[in-house]
């Protein structure tokens, strides 16, 4: 298998890897006790079978604490170890303080850099890329890098659009320094021109100001995202590999963000990839986790033993603003 392309001076990698993934599990039947639809149709239309709901109190900043604790368990590390903390999330209910510093509080670091990185579903690949520099940059030694959602609270429980896709999880890695690459370099993007595909319906202003309004809910075009992903995220998934100096034969595994498993089929095919190459299928079980869903699908592939740590992974996120990040890496440790 091919090497990712190295540049001269200090790299990075990923240390260690943990997840939260809430306990509630939901079925598409309890779903469909809101909306008009079916367990069928949304196996067929989503791939997605159940998925995990959170308690209202376990926030995004308990979630993100409970990743982040595994994950410096994986690494080896101690939280003091750790001089800044990301935060990828678009469900951090307050907007302010930022989740991160909260994190950073619970996990008993000593006072860290501390901030929060909002672009939807592909938050985590764009808080491991600029994790990524930092570290090659010599800005910091040991970056924690958190994809957290709470969507269960965000999307109308009777919305037969949104309400069976979107769920609840966290994931965190954390990036250190390294000889070798072992985290390629980013490709990434947005097209403001559809930013209206996926929305919140109202602002938090005009909620306050305005008699009667409903409260703001995450609303999707469903059918805008789907034709989006299936043909533009083929094109820049290729450059991800192009970038990285690798053919698609060459990576162990894809992991796209779990947002609909045809077009998680769709942008497999479009790469050429091996059939034996294990692509990430834990929108069946988790649903779509936004920010939290690259991690989440990374530690699925670990812990079933379809890929090991040292493996080589091709990371492709994707979604509101509409927005997408993707690099190349090598697996960490559970």
């Amino acid at each position: 298998m091919g090497a990712i392309s190295t540049t001269q001076g200090r790299q990075s990698k990923l240390l260690g890897l943990g997840v939260y993934r809430p306990e509630r599990v939901v079925t598409n039947d309890e779903i469909c006790e809101f909306i008009d639809s079916s367990d069928e149709w949304i196996q067929t239309r989503s791939g997605i079978k159940n998925r995990r709901f959170a308690d209202p109190e376990d926030n995004v900043v308990k979630m993100s604490i409970a990743a982040g604790k595994k994950a410096l368990e994986a690494s080896g590390l101690a939280a003091d170890q750790i001089d800044t903390v990301i935060v990828a999330t678009s469900t951090h209910l307050e907007l302010t303080p930022q989740a991160a510093a909260k994190v950073a509080h619970g996990l008993g670091t000593k006072g860290p850099a501390a901030f929060d990185i909002c672009a939807g579903c592909a938050g985590f690949c764009y808080a491991l890329a600029v994790a990524s520099d930092l570290v090659k940059g010599g800005t910091a030694q040991h970056v924690l890098v958190i994809g957290a959602e709470q969507l269960s609270l965000t999307t109308d429980p009777y919305d037969r659009t949104t309400r069976f896709i979107f769920a609840d999880g966290a994931g965190a890695v954390v990036v250190g320094a390294s000889d070798e690459t072992e985290i390629g370099p980013v490709v990434w993007g947005s097209d403001g021109a559809q930013s209206d595909a996926i929305v919140q319906t109202i602002d938090w202003y005009d909620y306050i100001t305005t008699a009667d309004a409903e409260r703001p809910w995450i609303k999707m075009n469903g059918i805008s995202v789907f034709r989006w992903a299936a043909f533009e995220m083929g094109k820049a998934a290729q450059k991800v590999l192009d970038v990285a100096g690798m053919k698609a034969d060459e990576v162990h595994a894809f992991v796209p963000h779990q947002a609909n498993s045809r077009i998680t089929d769709l942008l497999a095919k479009s790469l050429n990839l091996p059939e034996e190459t294990p692509v990430a299928n834990d929108i069946a079980e988790t649903g779509n986790t936004s920010a939290a869903s690259i991690p989440l699908a990374m530690e699925e592939l670990l812990r079933t033993g379809k890929v090991k740590p040292g493996d080589s992974a091709l990371l492709l996120a994707f979604g509101a603003g509409l927005s997408y990040a993707g690099q190349v890496v090598k697996l960490p440790t559970l």
